[in-house]
């Protein structure tokens, strides 16, 4: 299941741009402006909550693919010198607080009843950490591979993105486990570590929330 081919590192950051569901968008994580060390407003836990239940609510009535950033890792930009794909260890990876969240994302949708279809996940170790302590199991997609500081190919990865959406049977739901500048490429606007973005079949952004309510 897991594939492995040396890539070089990927990772980071353009600015946000506001969506559709404006009451979903908007407003930063509590916690992973907490964990990334950036101040301003603070969504509430219940703002949270409720913007987490509303994302799965309409991914049930609508399905498709909810991209989740990998969840949050210890500092650092990018990966280490000597970063090989296949080899945890030379990688920046979650740290404790990730690796709990991907958890409670989890077991949250264990609680509301909900597994999806399918779990596709970056190559890179945090992304399939977080996919395996949150769903248990996931296949590689290297469609969803970081592109950052010009890795990968860019425009081939977001149109084999568009084309998976596209085909997807209606009702079907799918996570995606992936890195910022993947979601971004595709619906323009910014993740926190550990964020998901319910997006439809033209690849357009649906709700988004913090998956660890």
């Amino acid at each position: 299941m897991n594939t492995t081919s040396k890539l070089p590192a990927a990772h980071h950051e353009t600015p946000m741009v506001c969506t559709s569901r404006r009451r979903l968008l908007g407003q930063w994580p509590a916690a992973a402006l907490a964990l990334m060390g950036i101040s301003g407003v603070v969504q509430a836990q219940p703002e949270r909550k409720s913007a987490a239940a509303e994302l799965l609510r309409l991914w049930r009535q609508s399905g498709g693919a909810l991209l989740i950033r990998h969840a949050a890792t210890e500092a650092g930009l990018g990966d280490p010198a000597g970063f090989t794909l296949g080899q945890c260890r030379t990688q920046r990876n979650l740290s404790d607080a990730g690796k709990q969240a991907s958890q409670d994302f989890g077991a949250w949708l264990q609680a509301q009843n909900f597994k999806p279809d399918a779990v596709l996940s970056s190559q890179w170790c945090r992304c399939q950490d977080t996919a395996r302590l949150a769903f248990g199991q996931f296949e590689d997609w290297p469609a969803l591979n970081s592109t950052f500081a010009g890795q990968g190919d860019p425009a081939a990865q977001q149109k084999a993105l568009l084309a998976r959406l596209r085909g997807l049977p209606k009702g079907r739901t799918e996570v995606w486990v992936t890195h910022q500048v993947i979601m971004t490429g595709l619906t323009g606007a910014y993740p926190s570590m550990g964020e998901g973005f319910l997006v439809d079949r033209q690849g357009r952004l649906v709700a988004r929330a913090e998956l660890a309510p």
